[in-house]
């Protein structure tokens, strides 16, 4: 199957293209929190308070990566398991979020968020960090620094593999393929 290259910002028109099954390579800014950098998120954005960065296009990559050796960018950097943003997920949503990277299925409440903001859930390869790591080639820290791994970063990657999982139709590999291998 052919890796489809695709470039960040995302759009309404990359989004409808995507389909769930596609492998892609993503090359420009991706953006990494986890459970404590979306939970200082939200609450700035229930408090109506300015949000570090504009999430319009943008994708988060849930990801806390290991600190860098001597002349390295970023150390390893894989997926985290994506169900713990679940309840933190819609209100990034609505700020423009067009894409989010992780592990793991995603809650109903999540894909129907998703269909609406016209949104993709990409899935990268659990256990690969140092591999993704490659991609990467710059680490910069956004916001929320003492947090230390799990501050918000912008990375500048290049050929980013991951495949979408769940696109912004709402169809789910996740719960389509697990039957095509039962016996």
């Amino acid at each position: 199957m052919d890796k489809i290259m695709i470039n960040t910002p995302l759009n309404d028109e990359i989004c409808k293209k995507l389909k769930a099954g596609d492998q892609v390579l993503i090359s420009g800014e991706i953006y990494t929190a986890r459970d404590a950098a979306h939970l200082k998120l939200v609450k700035l954005i229930y408090d109506n308070e300015t949000l570090p960065m504009d999430f319009s296009g943008q994708i988060i990559y849930y990801a806390g990566p290991s600190p860098a050796r001597p002349g390295a960018v970023i150390g390893a950097c894989g997926p985290t398991t994506s169900y713990r943003m679940d309840d933190l997920t819609a209100p990034l949503l609505e700020k423009g979020l067009k894409g989010m990277i992780g592990k793991g299925d995603r809650e109903e409440k999540v894909v129907r968020s998703m269909k609406a903001h016209n949104a993709i859930y990409f899935a990268a390869i659990g256990g690969a960090g140092a591999l993704i790591a490659n991609s990467i080639k710059s680490n910069t820290i956004v916001a929320f620094e003492e947090l230390g791994p799990e501050a918000l970063r912008r990375l500048e990657v290049v050929e980013f593999p991951a495949i979408v999982v769940i696109d912004s139709e709402g169809n789910n590999l996740y719960q389509t393929e697990p039957d095509k291998y039962k016996k």
